[in-house]
């Protein structure tokens, strides 16, 4: 056999780095959510809120939603290390949910947000810019 790759099947190198770049981001970054709402849940007086918000919901729901998201991202994100095929498609669905989610999070915990949220649109930039093949 040759040494040389057969560039149909091969992914490009690039392309290997961006999916293991993603996937273990996204396991970071929903353990870091879940942590989060699971704090929502168990201590809701711990996050301030602020009056008269338009997307304002009890504390321990947002950390119902980020703590569920956030387990949702970490598994399709180890799928994505795994190189499943579906998982990638599913992780920008996913990390969508979850950066809407973020956003939404902001006046509660504004830093904290805007940290997780950037992370997530890098995930989805990884994600999307993935190409199996060379051309």
């Amino acid at each position: 056999m040759s040494a040389t790759p057969n560039l149909a099947r091969d992914p490009s190198p690039w392309a290997v780095g961006l999916a293991l770049f993603a996937g273990a981001l996204m396991m970071t970054v929903g353990l870091f959510q879940a942590l989060q709402g699971l704090v929502a849940v168990l201590d809701d007086k711990f996050y301030v809120v602020r009056a008269n918000y338009t997307f304002e919901f009890d504390v321990t729901t947002w950390g119902w939603i980020h703590l569920i998201l956030g387990i949702l991202v970490a598994v399709t994100g180890y799928f994505v290390v795994r190189g499943n095929l579906w998982a990638r498609a599913i992780a920008i669905a996913v990390v969508g949910l979850g950066a809407m989610a973020s956003f939404l999070w902001i006046p509660y915990y504004p830093i904290w947000a805007v940290l997780i949220l950037t992370l997530q649109i890098l995930v989805i930039i990884s994600l999307v810019a993935y190409r199996p093949t060379r051309a």
